[in-house]
């Protein structure tokens, strides 16, 4: 008998081809009774031991475990028992080879070694043939990570994900190699270095559309809008193939079809060919299949309301083109219009349910059965409100339109949902409303969620402007204030907050050249029972001048002025509840010297040494917008009358700007009309008008208007004056002009117009962007006389909205004035205008 015998058996796994099973037995002693192994004649052995050997970094122990053998075991050899062995270890993915050895046999004991070679470690990896910016995405895309152990498996992975990052880049020809080289500090490792040959960028060359008779191809590759040709005129297309946009595209296009009536359109082939190394060509082929019209629509299972009441409210009538997304909105959801379902649900009936059933198909005709349960109506049991960690819950369960012991209603909820955004205290994409039905005793359940989002408003900056100068700016606004907790240190974190009152402070200097003072605070529900508003403000400024005059003689001018106001606001339930109205009393006291300095243009101004203004105001409001922040839909009009006493009208007045005299109106409108997505249209109107009770009365230099610029006030910013925006033309410069030429204090008329056409950059609650696009016209003019609503000072330009919550709303504009100013020539054209807050005009 020989001392060794080395007998090799053939794999059981096809997919372990690398491993080998080497059976045999060592060298004999005395003591042993060494046994040939017969592979014709399998025989039973019983395992005596296993170790493994060749494993420099993987723990025996735990290998010998994965092989799913243990001494004691009866195993066959040759047979099975070692290749399912073998194939548990392969299946890892950790080891180059396996190799199976019997050191030693004892009568029908078998002893296993199992010769191991590990698969290398990544200590690195390289791309080659790739941007910076490129290989940083592509290390973020794919699964490489030092330590990892390198299988065929993860090199096809990375190879397939660095194709497939160029390929959705347009490179459709990319190929990856991934070429191998053994680390010299680190044993057992490798680096990897990633060649990429990105070839030519492929375009769509051309696009292929067959079997369309009744639509068009250029209506049909509109709906296309991911897979579009690529030729030298269309500038903005970029003419990339991905597959994935492809299938959506495909998608869309039968969708189109449907909606004409072809209820059976769909596409027979699509297929891909080469036109060149840089060009493809795709061919679409499609069977539209017959147009479907309406014949009968019929209704059953209705009690509540009849058959011609539920026709009227679906609006489709015999002989109407067949389409089923415009049947579902009809039936489900119409955004402008009362659809079947909400008729339901808006009266209690959470529980119905519609279904529109195709009881014939003849020719080109189709019957259509509406299918209804009406269900019976719920009540709500109880409402929940979660996420607000800071905001109390009263403020926000205050605002909702849901009650416990109502009727469920849709559109209360969805009211509830705006008025919780118009709060300004939470991410209005992130506002949620779950209504959980409870059948078994007819009453719903409601949470709703909200994620907070910061609103305090810090300001510290320093600007120049204009004539005045450096000017400092440290302001704070607290929009969810509370005034209940600020008796409790505990809550000043850092200052007391969740009650929804507003708490402002403004302060900005220039020395002693300029200053100016404010404090106002706002409580939303005086009383805590109604959305009564009460604000109550305070101010001062105070505002210095030095020019020269006529003599060349330094001239001093300064205006002093000193105000408070109270205003009482509450929301109204007629016409409907998007109204409020408010009404404030306000006192300003102005102490100036040289006035006609301050107010150029109105040389009577130098008699007045002090005025007093005190005035009625009540503004009359409708406001219906969705979100403050980014507004895709609603309204928002705004009738303002400022009132004055008519002092004119008693007897013994002689002095016509002691008590300030004057009847002012202001008209604001807005309109937000979402066109697709992201994309809104909003268009604005806005007139003012001031005028005297007496026809034999002057109007003063106060509260006059001055368009120009971003509406933020020049070199002369004085309460006293109302700035209005005019992109793309100088601050201020659109102002009459005054009968010698010069310009006046202001215009007693004006009428502004807005076309703006915005898009949501990010709507990221931190930091929200949109750019937006705008034409707008306006004029000022210095009496009623001739005030004429279309001479007009027109503009066009670009933008862009941010909206911090710690600054609020910052804005860059750069607008083109189209007309030439009189008396000032250069104050037209490219114009750069940056504005700070809300802009109502």
């Amino acid at each position: 008998m020989s001392k060794y015998f080395w007998l090799l058996c053939l794999l059981v796994m096809s997919n372990a081809a690398s491993a080998q099973v080497r059976l045999g037995v060592g060298r004999s002693t005395p003591q042993q009774s060494p046994s040939t192994l017969d592979y014709s004649n399998p025989k039973r052995y019983v395992i005596g031991g296993i170790t493994v050997s060749g494993a420099k970094f993987l723990d025996p122990n735990t290998l010998i475990s994965l092989t799913g053998l243990d001494v004691g075991d009866e195993i066959t050899v040759p047979g099975e028992d070692i290749g399912f062995a073998i194939q548990k270890l392969w299946d890892q993915g950790i080891l180059g080879g396996v190799d199976v050895r019997a050191t030693n046999i004892e009568g029908n004991k078998i002893y296993l070694d199992f010769f191991l070679t590990e698969r290398p470690r990544l200590s690195r990896f390289e791309f080659s043939g790739a941007s910076k910016s490129q290989a940083e995405d592509l290390t973020e895309q794919i699964s490489l990570s030092k330590g990892r152990v390198v299988t065929d498996a993860l090199l096809n992975s990375t190879r397939t994900a660095v194709e497939k990052f160029y390929q959705e880049k347009g490179y459709l020809n990319a190929q990856a190699t991934i070429k191998q080289s053994p680390d010299s500090v680190i044993a057992n490792s490798v680096a990897l270095d990633i060649q990429i040959n990105k070839g030519e960028k492929v375009r769509i060359g051309e696009l292929i559309i067959e079997g369309n008779e009744a639509i068009k191809d250029s209506k049909l590759k509109k709906k296309l809008k991911n897979t579009k040709e690529k030729k030298f005129y269309k500038l903005f297309t970029g003419g990339k193939f991905q597959q994935a946009e492809f299938e959506e595209d495909k998608k869309a296009l039968i969708d189109y079809y449907n909606t004409q009536g072809y209820r059976d359109a769909t596409i027979v082939s699509d297929s891909i060919y080469k036109i060149s190394d840089d060009r493809i060509g795709i061919k679409i082929v499609v069977d539209e299949g017959n147009k479907y019209f309406y014949r009968n629509i019929t209704w059953s299972g209705n009690y509540l309301y009849d058959d011609a009441f539920l026709s009227r409210v679906l609006g489709l009538q015999k002989g109407d083109v067949y389409n089923k997304e415009e049947l579902d909105k009809r039936l489900n959801y119409n955004p402008n219009e009362t659809d079947v379902t909400s008729l339901y649900m808006d009266d209690g009936y959470l529980f119905f349910q519609i279904e529109p059933v195709e009881v014939a198909v003849e020719g080109d005709s189709i019957d259509i059965e509406m299918r209804l349960s009406e269900g019976s109506q719920a009540k709500i049991n109880s409402i929940a409100v979660s996420g607000n960690t800071k905001t109390s819950d009263h403020v926000i369960l205050r605002e909702l339109r849901t009650l416990p012991g109502q009727n469920f209603s849709r559109a209360a909820l969805i009211r509830s949902q705006r008025e919780i955004a118009a709060l300004g205290y939470f991410d209005p994409e992130k506002i949620g409303m779950n209504p959980i039905p409870n059948p078994a005793n007819g009453t719903v359940d409601i949470q709703y969620s909200v994620e907070e989002r910061p609103n305090d408003q810090i300001t510290l900056s320093g600007g120049w402007g204009g004539g005045l100068g450096a000017v400092g700016t440290v302001g704070l606004v607290l929009n969810n204030f509370s005034l209940r907790k600020a008796g409790n240190l505990k809550h000043w974190r850092p200052v007391p907050s969740g009650d929804g009152q507003r708490l402002a402070l403004n302060i900005q200097a220039n020395g002693k050249r300029y200053q100016s003072y404010s404090l106002s605070f706002t409580e939303p529900w005086l009383g805590g029972r109604r959305p009564n508003s009460l604000t109550v403000s305070l101010s001062k400024s105070i505002q210095r001048f030095s020019e020269y005059d006529e003599f060349n003689q330094l001239r001093d001018a300064y205006i002093d002025i000193n105000g408070v106001s109270v205003n009482l606001g509450r929301r109204l339930r007629w016409p409907d509840d998007y109204f409020t109205l408010s009404n404030s009393v306000s006192f300003y006291r102005y102490n100036m010297s040289n006035g006609a300095s301050i107010f150029r243009g109105y040389p009577e101004a130098d008699s007045i040494k002090d005025a007093n203004n005190f005035s009625f105001i009540t503004a009359f409001s409708r406001n219906s917008i969705d979100n403050p922040t980014f507004t895709r839909s609603g309204a928002a009009l705004s009738l303002t009358a400022t009132l004055t006493p008519p002092y004119s009208l008693f007897k013994g007045r002689t002095n016509s700007f002691q008590w300030i005299e004057f009847h002012k109106w202001m008209l604001d409108a807005s309109w937000f009309h979402n066109l697709a997505g992201n994309l809104v249209l909003n268009t604005r109107a806005h007139f003012g008008f001031i005028g005297t009770y007496s026809s034999k009365g002057t109007i003063g230099p106060f509260e006059r208007f001055k368009l120009g610029g971003a509406g933020l006030g020049g070199g002369s910013y004085i309460v006293a004056t109302d700035y209005v925006g005019l992109r793309g033309y100088e601050d201020e410069s659109i102002t009459p002009l005054s009968a010698n030429g010069a310009v006046s204090a202001g215009g007693v008329a004006f009428n502004k117009y807005v076309a703006e056409l915005r898009y949501l950059v990010s709507p990221n609650p931190a930091a929200t962007v949109y750019v937006l696009g705008f034409a707008e016209a306006g004029n000022n003019f210095p009496s009623l006389r001739t005030y004429d609503p279309f001479k007009l000072y027109r503009s066009v330009g670009v933008g862009a909205r941010v909206f911090m919550a710690a600054f609020g709303l910052l804005g860059f504009d750069y607008g083109w004035g189209l007309d030439t100013v009189p008396g000032l020539p250069n104050a037209n054209g490219g114009q750069f205008h940056f504005m700070i807050g809300q802009q109502i005009r």
